[in-house]
Formats: structure tokens, C-alpha cells, sequence
């Protein structure tokens, strides 16, 4: 077995290649990690997305925590920026997700989050992982009444919409919005919050089944918004995906408004108010190169990161930078959360059009976006390693670069959460950047593609 944690912690097909067993010595591991070896009784608290898998793989990380003396409190469904809000809340030493995020229903994963409510960091994964794939594992098992217990909390969706409520000074009275929740985790939390803030919401796709969490709805397939919300005659829509760590919305003419520019938007409201600490924002290198220039032209420093809001906030918290996130929507607010939250980006953007009066059309226009080609090649396990020293690969990217100059550029990478490697090429025409991001794809495919 290879590396377990990639960019956002273990995922893999659920019952497969993400096993009960798996979860459970995770679990245990874990639970050796973060209470460093001692034999003091660690708490865990333990939230889950609506997948048919999840409740399975909760149960089986809680039994394996229980097993070495944590005790574990079940929050039940819930979204993944929850779980890192309610570690510090509930006074818990950790927290755990079971969600595969915007993955469809057979994949799973596993989030750990430590008892400050941000993601583990590399060292500390690193550690569970050689635990984990030792071939003897976590030998020191509890007996008797040193065995964890097991506590279901009735109280965690309301504890989490009423902090996410706080966050706003101002209601969203007036603001007519559809909020799309991917038949996933905000489907137990998005009705209350956006009602008690005062918005005319309608609520869609919010009927998980298990099977359907991320089909054709949520922040991924937007399309179906789109036409919510211009037939309705709404003044915004919200998409969120199946953990709601991540947003992305849809002005009231239909068109997509993509993280890049509710980062903008955002923003430039915090440096006027004089919340954007230092006046920076933190991206990655998939920002679209249009933020790049809105940054300049509004006289904001950007920072790019690797892809994946850990590492985006890993800057922030380094710098102290209030204000980062990715065009997929992760969005982070330092002031707020300690990681992306779909919900939190979606009122704070909402407040923001109920305090300036603007519709969201007229606020995204701060920003204009360069055309971007992305194309995602599946590859083999061995391929996403042998990618790096490729010679094939390496020229075709490097001829890429040549062609586009210095009003384009080209990205490609693997994906941390999946056997893709992705290409994605940006500049001003459309027609060259569709036929160089093809050209480097083939030329991937055909060295290391599945």
C-alpha cells in the first residue's frame, strides 16, 4: 500500500480500497498520534456526509478509537467546516470527517482535524500513516473499563448555524436566494441558517438517499442552478458540495460566479473596511490569472500556494493573513473558521449584497476572468509517480510555455484526491489554448495514461 493521506486526508472507494478495518486502525493510530503516546483518555468528536457509506466507516473509526480509551462523540450529519469548529467548542482533542467531499457516492475519505480545529499537518499524518501501515499496528488495546464510550450529540447543527449566523451584522432580509446542497451535509443545516438570517431561500436538492450526493447538483454540475435561478427570478444562487466546505454561486442573470471572484469581491470590501490584513489574499497556482491582474490593478499583494486550502491556509497562518482560498470555492476567513466553509463564504457574500444594495452581476465585474482549458487525464498509480521524470512529458510542457508567452500560462499537476493528472492552460484565445492544453493531455495519455 502506498501513501494513505493525500492533499485532503485518506479517500478512496469505500469498502474497498477505504475498508472498515482501515478506518478503524486509523482510528487507532490517531488516537496514539494526538495524545503523543501518553495514556490520558482523549476525545474525539466524529462528524459524517449523507453517503450510504458513512455511518459504516464512523462506526468503525469511533470502534477503533474506543478500542485504545478515547472516548468519541458522535455529531452525526454535518458539514466538514463544523467538525473544525466544534473540536474547540466541545473541548475535544480532535476531530474527524468521513466525507469524500465533491466525490460521487461510492468514494469515501477520512478528515482529521486537531484540537485547534485546523487540518493535520504533514508531520502529524505522516506519523498515523507509519503506524497504520506497520504490520503490527496499535498492539496497546483498553480493557474493562478503560474501554472509550460512545456519546451521540443532539446539539451540533444548531451550535454550528448559530456561529455561522454570528459572523453577519448584517440580516439577508430582501435577498431572494437558491441554495443548492448536493443532496449532502448542508442539507441538515442550510435551511435553518439562511431562514433565520431573514433570506428568501429556496432549498434544492436537499433529499440525500445515500446513492445521491453530488449527482447532477451542488457546486460541480452548476448548470441546474443556473436555470433555478434565472426562472425564478432570483437575486443569487449558492452551490455547495457534499461535505459544504466548498461554494460557488450564480449571479442573477445565470452566470457562474466561481471562487476567483467571490475572492474578489470579497476582498476588496475587507481592504476598504480595513479587515484584509496586510492587504493580502492567499490563492494557488490555479488562480485565474485575471485575480492576478484585479490584484494589481487594486494594489492587493497575491501569494500563490500549492492546490489545496491546507496549504493556503498553512500561509496564512504562517503570515497571518486574514482572507485566502481556491477557484473551487474553498474559502477561508481566519477571522471565522479555521478552514474552508461553504456556508460562511455564502452569507458573508450575501451580507455584503444586502449592505452595498448591488446586485451580484455588478460586484463580480471587479474582476475579469482569462479563458481557461482544464482536462484531466486518469493515469495509473505508478503513472502519477513516474509524471515528475517523464522526459516526453516535461518537453511537451515545456513547448506549451514557449507558445503561450507571457500573456498565457500552463499548469499541470497531479490530483491529490485522485488517479488524474490534470492540465490546465489559461491566456487570452480561446482556440490556442483549447489546442495546447489537448496537445500536452495526449501526450500524457499516451506515456502514463490508465
Amino acid at each position: 500500500m502506498g501513501r494513505l493521506f493525500g492533499t485532503d486526508g485518506v479517500r478512496g472507494i469505500a469498502n474497498t480500497e477505504l475498508t472498515n478495518e482501515l478506518a478503524m486502525e486509523i482510528g487507532r493510530a490517531a488516537a496514539v498520534v494526538l495524545t503523543d503516546g501518553s495514556r490520558r483518555r482523549c476525545r474525539f468528536v466524529v462528524g459524517m456526509d449523507t453517503r450510504l457509506s458513512s455511518k459504516m466507516l464512523c462506526f468503525a473509526i469511533s470502534a477503533g478509537l474506543c478500542s485504545v480509551g478515547a472516548d468519541v462523540i458522535i455529531l452525526g450529519d454535518i458539514p466538514t467546516p463544523a467538525v473544525a469548529y466544534l473540536v474547540g467548542k466541545y473541548k475535544a482533542d480532535a476531530g474527524v470527517m468521513i466525507s469524500a467531499s465533491h466525490n460521487s457516492a461510492e468514494f469515501n475519505g477520512i478528515k482529521i482535524f486537531s484540537g485547534d480545529g485546523f487540518k493535520l499537518p504533514d508531520a502529524l499524518e505522516e506519523k498515523i500513516e507509519e503506524i497504520v501501515l506497520d504490520q503490527h499496528g496499535v498492539s496497546d488495546r483498553a480493557v474493562g473499563s478503560d474501554v472509550g464510550k460512545v456519546d451521540f450529540c443532539a446539539t451540533a447543527v444548531k451550535d454550528y448555524v448559530d456561529h455561522v449566523k454570528s459572523t453577519v451584522l448584517y440580516s439577508l432580509d430582501g435577498i431572494k436566494v437558491a441554495v443548492d446542497c448536493a443532496n449532502g451535509s448542508a442539507s441538515v443545516s442550510a435551511k435553518k441558517l439562511f431562514e433565520d438570517l431573514g433570506a428568501d431561500a429556496t432549498i434544492i436538492n436537499c433529499t440525500p438517499d445515500g446513492t445521491n450526493i453530488n449527482r447532477d447538483c451542488g457546486s460541480t454540475p452548476i448548470e441546474g442552478l443556473k436555470k433555478v435561478v434565472v426562472e425564478g427570478g432570483f437575486d443569487a444562487g449558492v452551490a455547495f458540495d457534499g461535505d459544504a466546505d466548498r461554494c460557488l454561486c450564480v449571479d442573477e442573470k445565470g452566470e457562474l460566479i466561481d471562487g476567483d471572484h467571490v475572492m474578489a469581491i470579497c476582498a476588496l470590501d475587507m481592504k476598504e473596511r480595513g479587515r484584509l490584513n496586510r492587504n493580502t489574499v492567499v490563492g494557488t497556482v490555479m488562480t485565474n490569472l485575471g485575480f492576478i491582474k484585479f490584484c494589481e490593478e487594486n494594489s492587493l499583494k497575491f501569494i500563490a500556494t500549492k492546490v489545496g486550502d491546507r496549504f493556503v491556509l498553512e500561509e496564512m497562518l504562517q503570515e497571518e493573513y486574514s482572507f485566502g482560498g481556491e477557484q473551487s470555492g474553498h474559502l477561508i476567513f481566519s477571522d471565522f473558521a479555521t478552514t474552508g466553509d461553504g456556508q460562511l463564504t455564502a452569507v458573508q457574500l450575501l451580507s455584503l449584497m444586502r449592505r452595498t444594495g448591488k446586485k451580484l452581476s455588478d460586484l463580480a465585474f471587479v474582476m475579469k476572468s482569462y479563458p481557461q482549458k482544464t482536462i484531466n487525464v486518469r493515469v495509473t498509480a505508478d503513472g502519477k509517480i513516474s509524471f515528475y521524470t517523464e522526459p516526453q512529458i516535461k518537453a511537451a510542457i515545456s513547448e506549451a510555455k514557449k507558445e503561450l508567452g507571457s500573456e498565457g500560462r500552463i499548469v499541470v499537476r497531479p490530483s491529490g484526491t485522485e488517479p488524474l493528472i490534470r492540465v490546465m492552460v489559461e491566456g487570452e484565445d480561446d482556440q490556442q489554448i483549447t489546442r495546447v492544453a489537448e496537445s500536452v493531455a495526449e501526450v500524457i495519455k499516451e506515456r502514463i495514461g490508465a
